[in-house]
Formats: structure tokens, C-alpha cells, sequence
């Protein structure tokens, strides 16, 4: 080992210490409402992302919108997540169940935009957090999401995400719906 004199070993110390304090500061600075604005409305086409409504995973209002469009910077119920998402109606009154554990059900097609991708969820369980529990886990790419008021209208599609084209995620949950990719995994 080279022998370094104490005044260089000194700097040394001194200069990696104030990158660490420097990089920490960094990662612990909490994100402004307009850059959680900026990624949220990444998350569909910017004819409706630019008119909605941008809501915090905490449900603070962060923008008024003028269309029926919700947009959220990540998703609530997954703890730090920041895939953004932009929901009709029926997918909040989707969140606001599967957040507090009630049923949900709905009479018409629900849709959300989820352009700029997803976090690794098991596709049988959403309540799974071991990806070694040998289930089936996705990372999903940019995708659109779809509810259905007949279930049984999903029967013929496949669950499992890598056969190619749409799938059905959470299938033998309340929690069901249809995934459409739009690039390959």
C-alpha cells in the first residue's frame, strides 16, 4: 500500500466526506409541487394530461384541471412509488376502494394511462411484496388500464403478461383489470 502523508490522507477524507454530505443533501430534498406536477402529466397524452386535475398521492390538489382527468405523480398504494397516472372517474373511485379495502364494482369501462411505466408487481397478488414468493412478477412499460362491469367479459384473455398484448392483472382479486401494453418487454 502506498504510504500517503497525514496533510494529503487529511484532504482526502475531507474532500469524500463533503461529496457524501453533499450527495445525501441531495437525495433528501423533498420534490416541489411543480416538479410532481412535471412527471405527472407524463403519464397520458398531453390532450389530457395538460386539462386535468394533479393530485398528490396524499390527495392534495397540486393543480386544478378542467377536464374530468385526475393525474398523480406516483401511486399511493405503493409506499415511494413514482410511476405517474392519469384516471377517469371510475379508476379513482378504483384507487379510493383498493386504498381503504372496500368492494368496488362499476356499470361502465374505467380507463388509466400509465405512458411512462409501471413498478414490479406480482400479477396474481397485489398485497405481494416478495418477488421470491414465486409468483408471477411484471415491470410493465408504458401501458393503458382498463376496468369492465362484466368480468366475465375477460374470460378469453390470458393472465399472464408475457404472452404478448393485453392481460389480465389481479384476476382472482376485486382489484381485477385489463392491461394493454404498448411496447414490448
Amino acid at each position: 500500500m502506498l504510504k500517503t502523508p497525514n496533510r494529503t490522507r487529511n484532504q482526502f477524507l475531507t474532500t469524500i466526506l463533503a461529496v457524501l454530505v453533499s450527495c445525501s443533501a441531495t437525495t433528501s430534498r423533498a420534490e416541489t409541487a411543480e416538479e410532481k406536477i412535471a412527471r405527472a402529466i407524463t403519464a397520458a397524452p398531453a390532450d389530457i394530461s395538460g386539462k386535468a386535475t394533479i393530485m398528490d398521492v396524499d390527495g392534495t390538489i397540486l393543480r386544478a384541471g378542467t377536464n374530468e382527468w385526475v393525474c398523480l405523480p406516483g401511486i399511493g398504494l405503493i409506499p415511494g412509488d413514482k410511476h405517474p397516472m392519469c384516471n377517469d372517474a371510475v379508476w379513482m373511485k378504483w384507487m379510493a376502494a383498493a386504498s381503504s379495502g372496500s368492494p368496488f364494482s362499476t356499470d361502465v369501462i374505467g380507463v388509466s394511462y400509465m405512458l411512462a411505466g409501471d413498478a414490479m408487481v406480482n400479477n396474481d397478488n397485489p398485497m405481494a411484496t416478495d418477488r421470491n414468493d414465486g409468483g408471477v412478477w411484471v415491470q410493465e412499460g408504458p401501458h393503458i388500464m382498463l376496468l369492465f362491469p362484466d368480468m366475465k367479459m375477460l374470460a378469453d384473455l390470458p393472465r399472464d403478461p408475457f404472452v404478448g398484448g393485453p392481460y389480465v392483472m389481479w384476476g382472482a382479486t376485486p382489484l381485477v383489470h385489463v392491461m394493454f401494453p404498448i411496447e414490448t418487454k
